[in-house]
């Protein structure tokens, strides 16, 4: 991307800004969607936190997504932990939870376009046996305990799987009746309106020829690839992989860069930066980590 900047540059003064407005309403929706998600799972724990303070801790945890496997976001159960006294054997399985639902909303959006990119019909395969085993593990507190097992020699890790042990009911309780299924709901919202940010990009650039749905088959293939590879956001995965996606659809080779720059920049490098914000309102930064 950086040998051919000028090109990404040349292709960005094309950006029509008719649309901009837009994106920029339904960014902010897509995060208040999660953090809905977020207070939902607390409150089904009997976690209450002020909205403010919570919005501040929940916000926080964008800037550390770009840690392997967002490893860095359970900074926020310690935070919890020292403001407000929740027992990380709580906050900490919650943030895991996350995941399977950021998975599930995958899995969802990517069924309706699978109709129009054939490739993706392998990748949903590939994602939904990762998340079949996912909660397999989950249903058994024996295989999940041989597992926390394998946390515990990562030394990084291993102060975790004490809390995360003790936890397990919090989790099966997270992934049940109604919760499940607005928490569901919420995630494949979220993934929705992520499509529909990358769809008014494209349009942004008169690109007219694919619809809603194959051009969100295109995005969700690319993130579902950066899931599995468990790469911070799957930085190099999903660029690379949407490069590849929207050549085979035969979108301009010379365009697909600044296609691939602004989405990022739009559905991550953003988030990222109010999480930064985040954190230094909220203090995270100041933690001490003891337990």
């Amino acid at each position: 991307m950086m040998s051919d900047f000028s090109i990404v540059y040349d292709k960005i003064l094309n950006f029509n800004t008719t649309y901009l407005p837009i994106i920029l309403l339904l960014i902010p929706i897509s995060w208040l969607i999660l953090y809905l998600r977020w207070d939902l799972l607390l409150k089904h724990n009997d976690v209450n936190i002020p909205i403010q303070k919570n919005m501040e801790i929940y916000f926080s945890g964008f800037a550390l997504s770009i840690t392997p496997g967002k490893i860095g976001e359970l900074l926020k159960s310690q935070f919890l932990k020292t403001k407000f006294g929740v027992p990380r054997k709580i906050t900490a399985p919650l943030i895991i939870v996350e995941k399977i639902y950021h998975l599930i909303g995958l899995i969802i959006m990517s069924i309706l376009g699978v109709y129009y990119f054939d490739i993706s019909s392998y990748i949903i395969i590939g994602a939904t046996i990762f998340l079949g085993l996912g909660l397999l593990l989950l249903s058994s507190k024996k295989v999940f305990n041989k597992f926390l097992h394998f946390i515990n020699t990562i030394k990084f890790l291993s102060k975790w799987t004490v809390s995360l042990s003790e936890s397990y009911d919090v989790v099966k309780k997270s992934l049940k009746g109604k919760t499940f299924i607005f928490a569901t709901g919420l995630s494949a919202l979220f993934w929705f309106i992520e499509s529909v940010i990358v769809f008014f990009i494209l349009k942004s650039f008169e690109i007219d020829t694919f619809d809603f749905f194959r051009i969100t088959s295109t995005y969700i293939a690319s993130i579902i690839l950066g899931v599995l590879s468990f790469l911070p956001e799957g930085i190099g995965v999903v660029e690379g992989s949407l490069l590849g996606m929207f050549n085979s659809i035969g979108i301009e080779t010379s365009l697909i860069f600044t296609l691939v720059v602004l989405i990022r920049v739009f559905t991550l490098w953003s988030s990222v930066i109010i999480g930064l914000i985040a954190l230094k309102l909220c203090g995270v930064l100041s933690i001490n980590n003891s337990k």
